[in-house]
Order: C-alpha cells, then sequence, then structure tokens
C-alpha cells in the first residue's frame, strides 16, 4: 500500500508505525519512504517512543539495504545507550550485512559472554555459521542451545534440517521424535518422521514408517504424501521376509491406501463444470493414466494377491 506522504502528519506516521509494531509488520520499504519523508526530521516530537522508532528503521534499513542509515541510527542508539546488549545486537546485524561475518560472530559471542540466557544472538549465531556454509559448526552451536531451550520447536526443525544436509538420518529422526513430544497431534511431523525413516531403509525403519504415515493420514485424510508413503511401506513389507500375517495386513492396507489415492485423486482432477461431460471423462482418463504410472513406479506391487 502506498501513502502520501505529503498529506501525513508526523502524528500520522508515527501511528502508523506504532500500529505495524505491535501487528509484527515490517513494512519496510514504507517505512524507510515515511522516515525520509516525514519522520525523521521531527523525530525530536516522538519523545520516548523515539528509541523503538530509530530500532524500527534499523531492520528497515537493513531489508532495504540503506547501509548508511542503519549505521547512523545505531550509532545515535549507542551514544545514548552504551553497554546495551540490545545494541550490540543491532550492531552484529549491521556488521552481518556488511559481510563482516567474523566481527558479528565476536559481537554475538560478546552478547552470550554476558547474558547466557539470551536467545537471539545465539540463533543468529547458528544462521551465521549456515549462510557461511560451516554446517558441522552449525550443528554443534545449535546442539549446545538446544540443551538450554529445549521446548524450543523451531530449533528442532531446524536441527533436523541441518543433520538431513549431512546425511544423519537416525539424528534428524530424533529431532522430530522430539517434536512430537511437543505437538503429538501434528500430521506434518509424523509424516516428515516417517519420510526420514523410510529413507533410512531397513524392514524396522519400513515399520516404523508405515506406523507414522498411518498416523499422519489418521489425523489429515487429505495427506496424499502420507498415502503414497503407506503404500510404499506396505509393498516393502509385502515384499519382504516378515512373517506370512504381516505380509497379509500388509496388503491389506496397500488395497486402502490405493483405493484412498484413487477416491482423492479423481475428485480432485475431475471438473466442476457438470455441463463438460466430456471434459470429466478426460480427467478421469488422465487419472487413470496417472495411477497406472504410479503403480508402475512403486514395482509393479500386485496387491491381489499373496504368496507364501
Amino acid at each position: 500500500m502506498s501513502y502520501n506522504v505529503e498529506e501525513m502528519s508526523w502524528s500520522d506516521v508515527r501511528d502508523l508505525f506504532r500500529k505495524w509494531r505491535d501487528d509484527n509488520e515490517r513494512q519496510s520499504d514504507t517505512v524507510m519512504q515515511l522516515w525520509d519523508g516525514v519522520l525523521e526530521s521531527k523525530q525530536a516530537k516522538l519523545g520516548n517512543e523515539r528509541h523503538l522508532v530509530l530500532e524500527q528503521v534499523i531492520i528497515a534499513a537493513l531489508d532495504c539495504n540503506r547501509i548508511e542509515t542503519a549505521e547512523h541510527c545505531v550509532s545515535v542508539l549507542s551514544a545514548e545507550f552504551p553497554g546495551s546488549l540490545r545494541i550490540q545486537k543491532y550492531r552484529s546485524m549491521l556488521l552481518e550485512a556488511l559481510g563482516r561475518y567474523d566481527d558479528a560472530l565476536d559481537e554475538l559471542e560478546s552478547i552470550i559472554r554476558k547474558d547466557e540466557t539470551n536467545a537471539a544472538p545465539r540463533k543468529r549465531k547458528v544462521a551465521i555459521l549456515k549462510t557461511q556454509g560451516r554446517t558441522a559448526e552449525a550443528i554443534k552451536e545449535l546442539c549446545d542451545y538446544m540443551k538450554i531451550f529445549m521446548s524450543d520447536q523451531e530449533g528442532w526443525h531446524e536441527l533436523c534440517n541441518l543433520y538431513l544436509s549431512e546425511g544423519e538420518y537416525a539424528k534428524a529422526a530424533f529431532c522430530m521424535e522430539e517434536l512430537l513430544l511437543h505437538n503429538p497431534h501434528s500430521h506434518l511431523i509424523h509424516q516428515r518422521l516417517a519420510d526420514i525413516r523410510y529413507t533410512m531403509g531397513g524392514l524396522d525403519n519400513i515399520e516404523m514408517a508405515r506406523v507414522h504415515y498411518c498416523k499422519a493420514a489418521k489425523l489429515n485424510v487429505n495427506n496424499l504424501r502420507a498415502l503414497y508413503g503407506l503404500f510404499l511401506c506396505a509393498g516393502h513389507i509385502m515384499n519382504s521376509k516378515a512373517v506370512v500375517g504381516k505380509r497379509k495386513e500388509a496388503q491389506k492396507l496397500a488395497q486402502w491406501a490405493m483405493e484412498q489415492i484413487q477416491q482423492k485423486t479423481v475428485k480432485n482432477v475431475a471438473p466442476t463444470d457438470t455441463k463438460t461431460s466430456q471434459s470429466k471423462e478426460l480427467g478421469k482418463k488422465s487419472c487413470g493414466e496417472e495411477l497406472a504410472a504410479l503403480e508402475q513406479a512403486f514395482g509393479g506391487l500386485d496387491v491381489g494377491k499373496l504368496t507364501n
């Protein structure tokens, strides 16, 4: 949304900035536009709110690559609040924007030494290490962070991603299991844990993946990925050396999963216009071809019979 700077008073801009802060909105381009056109010359009228506005402008300036503006605001706040950890955090962000990653890491280390319970600089440090491609160091730093902030779900997600990038699937699965403790009714967490277990391979992991795919499909009946995964797991178990009872159970599960996939895929592909019956038939034919290709890709599993 564009604003007419000439028609806005400094109090209008102040109220707008306040609303964006309360709603946690960045609006960086507009913030810089209104700061340059209205508020910068009137900041003395802001009173104690001036410091909050300057922080807001720092973030917006970094987003818009207005380095000089960010440097000016940081220097102003540093002069008024020497030794403030909050201002030191903005200084590290400025150094990061300038590409001076080692200096930024030094600033963050200084903050952590002064306040070990401050989560933000620890997470920022992980982000910088990840940006530099220092994945092993990022993992170590994030593990240290998770020992202190064990309830941080975003942290577990990020640690899982880092482990996956390094091929550490067992450790990635552990991260998703920790997330299940916090949110056991999330079909996406069950699905992702199942994906990881399936990738690890082996009958035990395939059976565990089947359990979590079943749970994901139960929590969200429209989760096609979980149904596809369930079909794959059942196929592996059918063709394994498992006992006959397990293989028969897997056969029934594979049949059920394929039926659910067919129902949902046909429903999604068919056009909504009831007058175009020819288009419907084409849609169903296309869907049938897709399902045939799907079954072929899954190894041509014959779910109609099971031999000893």
